[in-house]
């Protein structure tokens, strides 16, 4: 008796998803779920000098190449590039994260670049390095490093 149930319950269900009401309705479901999005259409740009920043912390670099007007091409970061805790901030992942971010802009075509340094961390002159290995020109390097003149106050200096 219990078997015939079961059979039953299942040849209902069967029954139910074979119907031609069920499934146009299931298929309704599925149009009215994923409407179909049009964005805008990818134009890539075509920029043969930019701007190379490098922000080089105690703590990590990050990279961002931009054109000469300062829009953002690329950007990397050691976090990005899969280094955690204290290797983010090594010589060999700034030589990762330019790696990784001239892999991103690749198709731009960017042949020269003028470096702007912020920051006091290790990966400093690794990055620079990287980004002339790379295939991209150098023409100049800044220190944009911001000091202050008497400003704020400092931190105490920390205990260990």
């Amino acid at each position: 008796m219990a078997d015939e149930i079961l059979n039953k319950g299942a040849e209902g269900a069967k029954g139910a998803e074979a119907s031609p009401a069920a499934t146009a309705a299931s298929e309704k479901g599925k149009a009215a779920a994923k409407p179909a999005r049009r964005g805008k259409k990818h134009v890539v740009k075509s920029v043969s000098s930019g701007r190379a920043y490098i922000q080089a912390t105690y703590n990590n670099t990050i990279v961002t190449l931009t054109d000469a007007n300062g829009n953002v091409l690329g950007w990397s970061s050691a976090g990005v590039c899969g280094f955690r805790g204290p290797k983010k901030s090594t010589p060999y992942a700034a030589g990762v994260i330019v790696k990784d971010v001239c892999d991103k802009i690749h198709d731009v075509g960017l042949k020269e670049v003028a470096v702007f340094v912020r920051g006091i961390g290790s990966g400093r002159e690794a990055a620079v390095r990287a980004l002339h290995a790379s295939g991209i020109n150098v023409m100049a390097i800044k220190d944009i490093t911001p000091i202050p003149h008497n400003g704020c106050r400092a931190p105490k200096p920390r205990r260990i």
